[in-house]
């Protein structure tokens, strides 16, 4: 179980590095940008698709969503920008 965990964590980790080094990147297209800030309002939001008040669903939601959410945003980036990310990840 943990050994999941810590293969989870480095895979979210990375797309977590590569998500900010696309923010901070001026070829990153707007709509990127705009995405990033509709994430964070989510995440900062008490307002979920499932209420954190329901006991464990309520905080899954956010740890499966949010995770999933960056890495489609970072596939749909330009195929350049894509790849001097992963080039600088390693």
């Amino acid at each position: 179980m943990f050994k999941r965990v810590s293969l989870l964590w480095t895979l979210v980790r990375g797309d977590l590095m590569k998500f900010w080094w696309a923010l901070r990147d001026p070829r990153a297209p707007r709509w990127f940008k705009l995405a990033a800030a509709g994430l964070l309002v989510y995440l900062l939001s008490p307002v979920d698709l499932l209420p954190d008040t329901i006991p464990f669903l309520g905080v899954v939601d956010d740890l499966v969503l949010l995770p999933l959410a960056l890495r489609w945003l970072l596939a749909r980036l330009p195929a350049g920008l894509q790849a001097d990310l992963a080039a600088r990840a390693g």
